[in-house]
């Protein structure tokens, strides 16, 4: 009576299990904390993309090298969680590559901008006009005497002498030929857009950057995304980080009230930040000090935004505003929230899977898997009747039970995975076939049902153990070892193991001894 109390409690815990994590998938309308648990579905079945991605480890000791690979993925992570994309793939591949995989996302672009993002963000006082000219002035009385270093600077002053003659009209082209792709703005400079892509050569040009006056440097504003070809804002900049994201201690999105008399959060997201208690200490220095100035918050070389400091700010709290959509927000709020990467990373390939091919693969896939089902599922019928039967709503509910623990670990169904649900199908009734030729061998021995039954499992239990352990051997090997699709096939594998031998040494045994065998019974459908 103990033994079966235990054995029909297991049997109630996992029909429970396995109801509980299938409902969603036919019940459209549960509780949310019910609903939640869904099947996820991986990139080959579900699409979306896949990264190959290549840390630069270049300029890091061995020591910090060996870190920095996992560190990043670390961070990735942590930011591809926050973006918020169901079950992704994150690999080492080797010792400096990663692969991700996102499966279902959308918007490949700002994916793949958010994880290859370096995060450096430092607030840096921006010039005044009168400085920013004197070192524009400066730039290009340098440029002037290494003219010949700058083909492209070179060959747009030879044009321009050309155009306007500088005999007959006293104009210097090559004094003014920086100066001749940027002009005075309200706040500053712009850069016209035709131009653009010359003077992003020029800032990311080790040569020109050493034609920048000591002390300053310049950068860009990012572009605007309501209207790509403007104009776009250079700043002069003090070199100094007066503050950095190590200072930072949270980032979050905001939007600002319809009725804000400040038009740059007025019914707009905007970033709000929190420094850390020595970086409230640092903020309220800087900004006591260049009262009156523009403080610029630089992301990876880039101005965000330059607010002017109109007074000193304590308290620790500041805003990142500019044009940002609410995906361009909240992909920079998760950037400052997860930190800088340790080592820069550049991808090597991206690959888009569509949508097509991960419907063509779940018909292909779900097709096979019930097919094969379907065929086990008869040949049980036939060949051993009323038992094969009964291994036939064992085998289902064993198909259910790998779905079901899928989805309760949070694994990912892919088409290796299906594959190994496939070859489950099979084994599952491996072991049951063993049980049933050896009730057979007892029953021509003249034994009676129960007797035949008993000595059956009795002497087969051993050798189903011995043949799924070596299997679930090999299958932890594969996942040891192995990488993504064999990974997946090698977790569905060992959850059909486990639960083919529950189905067949506990679920199956017990409606054999509870509803088909009784003391009376002289036969045995088998």
């Amino acid at each position: 009576m103990k033994k079966f109390s235990w054995r029909g409690l297991s049997i109630i815990i996992f029909i429970c299990v396995t109801l509980f994590y299938l409902a969603p998938l036919a019940i459209p309308n549960l509780p949310r904390w019910w609903s939640s648990h869904v099947l996820k579905l991986g990139l080959d079945i579900k699409g979306g993309m896949q990264i190959l991605l290549e840390v630069d480890t270049s300029e890091l000791s061995t020591a910090d090298a060996r870190g920095a690979v996992d560190q990043n993925i670390k961070i990735i992570r942590e930011r591809i969680d926050q973006y918020g994309v169901a079950e992704p793939s994150i690999q080492k591949l080797g010792e400096n590559r990663i692969m991700v995989q996102l499966p279902g996302v959308s918007d490949y672009q700002a994916a793949e901008n958010l994880i290859k993002q370096t995060a450096m963000l430092e607030f840096k006082v921006v010039a005044t006009q009168e400085e920013a000219q004197r070192v524009i002035d400066t730039i290009d009385a340098n440029i002037k005497a290494n003219l010949d270093k700058f083909p492209a600077l070179k060959e747009l002053a030879d044009k321009d002498r050309e155009i306007i003659g500088a005999d007959s009209s006293g104009v210097d082209t090559e004094s003014s030929v920086f100066s001749s792709l940027i002009r005075p703005s309200q706040d500053g400079f712009v850069v016209q857009y035709d131009t653009i892509r010359l003077v992003q050569d020029l800032l990311a040009n080790p040569e020109f950057m050493q034609m920048v006056p000591a002390g300053w440097e310049l950068a860009l504003e990012r572009i605007n995304a309501e209207n790509p070809r403007s104009d776009r804002p250079i700043h002069v900049l003090s070199s100094a980080v007066e503050l950095s994201g190590a200072d930072i201690a949270r980032a979050r999105v905001e939007y600002g009230s319809a009725t804000s008399t400040d038009p740059r959060i007025a019914n707009k997201p905007y970033v709000s930040i929190e420094m850390k208690r020595e970086g409230a200490r640092k903020f309220e220095r800087v900004t006591a000090d260049n009262v009156g100035k523009r403080l610029a918050i630089v992301l990876d070389g880039v101005v965000y935004s330059a607010p002017n400091i109109q007074e000193r700010i304590g308290g620790g709290r500041a805003q990142i505003t500019g044009r940002f959509t609410t995906s361009e927000a909240n992909e920079l709020a998760i950037v400052l929230n997860t930190g800088s990467l340790i080592a820069p990373i550049k991808p090597v390939s991206t690959s888009i899977i569509g949508a097509t091919l991960g419907s063509d693969s779940i018909r292909s896939g779900s097709t096979a898997g019930l097919i094969g089902l379907a065929v086990v599922m008869v040949f049980m019928l036939i060949y051993y009747k009323l038992s094969g039967l009964i291994t036939d709503l064992a085998l289902i509910f064993n198909v259910g039970f790998i779905l079901a623990m899928l989805t309760a670990f949070g694994g990912t169904l892919t088409l290796p995975g299906i594959a190994g649900i496939i070859l489950t199908i099979g084994m599952a009734v491996d072991a049951n076939v063993l049980v049933f030729e050896r009730i057979r061998e007892e029953l021509d021995h003249g034994k009676t049902p129960r007797s035949a039954v008993d000595a059956g499992y009795k002497r087969a239990t051993i050798t189903v153990w011995d043949a799924n352990i070596t299997t679930l051997i090999a299958a932890a090997v594969l996942y040891q070892f192995g990488t993504g699709p064999i990974r997946g096939f090698a977790i569905t594998l060992t959850i059909g193991i486990i639960g083919s031998m529950f189905c067949a040494l506990v679920f199956v045994r017990s409606i054999f001894e509870n509803y088909i065998v009784t003391g009376t019974k002289k036969t045995l459908s088998i």
